[in-house]
């Protein structure tokens, strides 16, 4: 879970170069015509020490991708497989990103910027490498609006119009290219794992343990877990205990991410990589985000079994490493680990004290049952609870939710956000809105305002509450 941002003095670290001959092949960005600036993260930029960067230094490094002062002299195109809808795909890899610098923040955390849509890579297939303009402003309001309410994400830092026109079989085409660029405590991914895995290469996965271990140190190992000096099996530790955090995260968000295949899923626990994504209009557990997810694999209600499925092919892949005993052992948590997250953090967005596991639980299931016998969505329904407060339906839920929540005491502070006529929310209605005087006119006015309003959400939410052993 991200704490509180912290600014930094720019302190380079390139750690990745000590797997960089297995893990990633150097590149060459493309030269773009054109880089005009759309939009730049100065609160993400001060707690890695580039704020101060004007905007034609801005442009240099992240549109032109000059290395950073003693950072990576060439970009990294990295290398995985991932089972993409369950099915194993060992031709993956940065198809059009790579890693192009790595710093310490505020807290002294490993970070990496990384890039989407810069062009052709060997892993690019029969891709062109570009990332749409339109995509890079639903990345920037998808890690915006999950900040806000306290999911563990990588944050859009950088997006730059590059002057190209690409053709989209899902967007009006001819359409406007940009180029992003994302901060995020790490780019290694589940996917980095198996290919190890399925190539046989247990030197190279030992370094890769010890790097994750060493990079992303996680909560202590819990008492009566086997074999505590296995590396591998308490690696599988800490990334169960963060991914369950991360799912908890999405229901409470009212979020479908739409694609979690496990070359998407980072070991930091950190939620990236946005395309179909989609956020509750009511709450529904079969809605789902991508339209090609036909069978509803990642519907909105299966994601936390999709993420544990997730981690067990990390223990797969891990059995180059470890006997098996010690890997089940870690997955077996998840179950429990995702119920405490999603009391503590259900909690919390509703502005109550948590009062156990087991109260906290028929809690949620209360909030449920009013959210779907009233037709609404997560937003709309925790704004009017906030605190434990009403309106409550005059029906058989409302009175359950009522009656279950008496004894809840209110965390509510009195930021004004809580007056507000309606909540903040991100329904595909509302992007689309955003897009439009973007698309039609240039005009940028109403990303810039729906990005002030979700911080102001997010400054009246607070910081959401850190599994155990979390700072």
């Amino acid at each position: 879970m991200q704490s509180n941002p912290q600014d930094a003095i720019y302190t380079p670290d390139p750690h990745i170069l000590s797997l960089a001959d297995w893990l990633g092949d150097p590149v060459a960005p493309a030269d773009f015509p054109g880089t005009t600036l759309r939009f730049r993260n100065d609160r993400a930029a001060r707690e890695v020490g580039l704020a101060d960067l004007d905007d034609a230094a801005w442009i240099a490094h992240f549109g032109r991708f000059a290395p950073l002062p003693g950072n990576l002299s060439q970009p990294l195109a990295l290398r995985y497989h991932g089972h993409q809808f369950r099915v194993y795909n060992p031709e993956l890899g940065d198809g059009r990103g790579f890693l192009f610098a790595q710093m310490r923040d505020g807290h002294g955390r490993l970070m990496d910027l990384g890039t989407k849509g810069s062009g052709q890579t060997p892993w690019s297939r029969q891709g062109d490498g570009r990332l749409t303009l339109k995509g890079a402003m639903r990345e920037v309001l998808a890690t915006e609006m999950l900040e806000a309410l306290g999911v563990n994400t990588s944050r859009t830092f950088s997006v730059i119009e590059t002057g190209e026109s690409l053709w989209r079989g899902d967007e009006p085409s001819p359409t406007r290219a940009a180029v992003l660029v994302r901060l995020s405590h790490s780019h290694i991914r589940i996917g980095t794992f198996q290919r190890l895995g399925m190539l046989d290469a247990p030197a190279e996965m030992e370094q890769l343990v010890d790097y994750c271990l060493a990079s992303f140190p996680g909560p202590a190992l819990p008492p009566d877990a086997p074999e505590p000096d296995n590396k591998a099996a308490r690696l599988l530790h800490q990334v169960v205990e963060r991914m369950a955090d991360m799912a908890a995260s999405y229901m409470v968000a009212g979020f479908v991410h739409g694609v979690l295949n496990t070359d998407n899923m980072n070991v930091t626990g950190e939620s990236f990589d946005y395309g179909p994504w989609r956020w509750l209009p009511t709450w529904n557990p079969a809605f789902t985000a991508a339209y090609f997810d036909h069978s509803g694999l990642y519907a909105f209600g299966r994601q936390p079994e999709a993420i544990h499925w997730n981690c067990g092919q990390l223990a797969v892949a891990l059995r180059l490493l470890s006997e098996a005993p010690p890997l089940i052992a870690a997955l077996n948590r998840f179950p429990d680990l995702y119920q405490q997250a999603m009391a503590r953090r259900w909690c919390w967005r509703l502005g109550v004290e948590p009062r156990g596991l087991e109260e906290d639980s028929a809690l949620i299931g209360a909030c449920e049952a009013a959210m779907v016998a009233q037709g609404i969505g997560p937003d709309a329904f925790f704004f009017a609870h906030r605190g434990g407060r009403g309106p409550f339906a005059d029906d058989d839920a409302g009175a359950a939710l009522k009656e279950t929540l008496g004894p809840y005491r209110s965390t509510v502070d009195d930021h004004p956000y809580w007056t507000d006529e309606a909540p903040q929310s991100m329904l595909i209605d509302e992007v689309e809105a955003i897009w439009e005087p973007i698309a039609e006119k240039d005009d940028w006015t109403a990303l810039h305002a729906k990005v002030a309003a979700v911080r102001r959400m997010g400054e009246a939410l607070g910081v959401a509450p850190a599994p155990r052993g979390h700072a």
